[in-house]
């Protein structure tokens, strides 16, 4: 995917500099036995890399999906005063927000695996990768990647990852259908690695706009609506046949899908003004099939309001990961009103994965087929949490680059 198609469409130069594991998976089909990778952590896919690229962060706090629910207050769902409340209100607060020399961002990208044989005998283990970048306002900055050790989920699935030897590797399903085996390398809790990607220099590209582009958008909600409906990309979130087209061009469920990408996108890793963001809000609360689902608690136990989003499935978008979801999933925002912030995405389990697909064939010209036992989440149960984006950090500050 071009920029952090996790978040998804947010093409930046990250995704050029795909991690060569990844690149390995993705290029090298081979018909012989699988080989094993080792890994440190959680390696962005192409599609979240570039998604990850815009954003930042500097909280050091420990992170814990937790499970079904993780703690959803019941809540009406639908559009109208409930949805308008949550999101207007985040819109008052976004647009008072401070500016600053520089865009600072902190995101971590999670992925939860299920490991082992089957259902009956498997535990849940939370592996991710965090990104760090600097933009000053002329759009140029750097970007730094930190690997992160992965641990069990929940004190069920710590008990379980001691019963089979504490193992400092574990084994992971990799969704590239290749039939490669992955490894995450673990750890007790939710920690840093020392490992950390020197910083690089980043230039951001934001679904196809750069960072002048952005500070230039609309500060009104339907004309910045009406601006982004122009933008192309891979918007569909399967497809055997991907191609570039303009958001206008999609109807329901899958236009509001691709404006709630680009809006995520505006509220959490470009550098948009204030009033851009609160216009992004705005835009969000008009949305059909934009719900409220309550209240719930994020990654870094931070508390907001729920907004879902009307989505067949959260599969990244992009002709690399497009056509390979086997499961369905219900995407849900957690805001925080009086700070006017995008707290973080989640994506919930609604069908859990099932049966298998044909891809493309490999660089070798053998066929390939995804399998679901190839998704990290085919043991999870629904109202699971599958994947997720925490947004640490996200702000304007004089605060030089550090």
């Amino acid at each position: 995917m071009d920029e952090m198609d996790a978040l998804r469409q947010m093409r930046t130069t990250l995704a050029q500099e795909e991690h060569p594991d990844r690149l390995a998976l993705r290029t090298a089909w081979r018909s012989d036995p699988a080989p094993r990778r080792r890994r440190r952590g959680f390696t962005i896919p192409l599609v979240s890399v570039a998604a990850t690229a815009a954003a930042a962060v500097t909280a050091v706090a420990v992170l814990a999906p937790g499970g079904s629910g993780d703690g959803v207050a019941p809540g009406h769902g639908g559009q109208g005063a409930a949805s308008g409340n949550v999101l207007l209100a985040a819109a008052t607060s976004a647009e008072k927000a401070p500016t600053g020399r520089y865009w600072h961002t902190e995101t971590v990208i999670g992925q939860i695996y299920g490991v082992g044989k089957s259902a009956a005998n498997s535990y849940e283990v939370d592996a991710r990768q965090r990104s760090i970048t600097w933009v000053g306002q002329d759009g140029k900055g750097s970007l730094a990647i930190v690997d992160e050790l992965g641990h069990p989920v929940a004190a069920k699935d710590m008990i379980k990852w001691r019963q089979a030897g504490s193992p400092e590797m574990v084994d992971v399903p990799n969704p590239d259908g290749t039939g490669v085996v992955t490894q995450v390398e673990m750890s007790t809790q939710a920690s840093r690695s020392p490992r950390t990607t020197p910083g690089r220099p980043f230039d951001g590209d934001y679904f196809g706009l750069s960072a002048e582009q952005v500070a230039q958008l609309p500060t009104d909600a339907k004309a910045l609506e009406n601006t982004l409906l122009n933008l192309r990309g891979n918007w569909h979130a399967v497809s055997s046949t991907p191609e570039k087209q303009p958001i206008r061009s999609l109807r329901g469920a899958e236009r509001t899908r691709a404006l709630s990408e680009v809006a995520s996108t505006l509220l959490s890793k470009a550098p948009a003004p204030p009033r851009v963001r609160a216009a992004a809000f705005r835009m969000l609360a008009t949305l059909p099939g934009v719900k409220v689902g309550g209240t719930a608690t994020d990654p870094m136990g931070r508390t907001g309001g729920v907004v879902s989003m009307p989505m067949v499935t959260t599969m990244p978008l992009g002709l690399y990961t497009a056509p390979k979801q086997l499961g369905t999933y219900e995407r849900q925002w957690i805001i925080d009103p009086a700070g006017g912030r995008l707290l973080a995405i989640r994506d919930l389990v609604a069908t859990p994965p099932h049966g298998s697909r044909a891809l493309p064939p490999g660089d070798d010209g053998r066929p390939r087929r995804l399998r679901a036992a190839d998704m990290p989440d085919r043991f999870l149960k629904t109202g699971e949490v599958a994947s997720y984006q925490v947004f640490a950090v996200a702000e304007w500050t004089n605060t030089a680059p550090r």
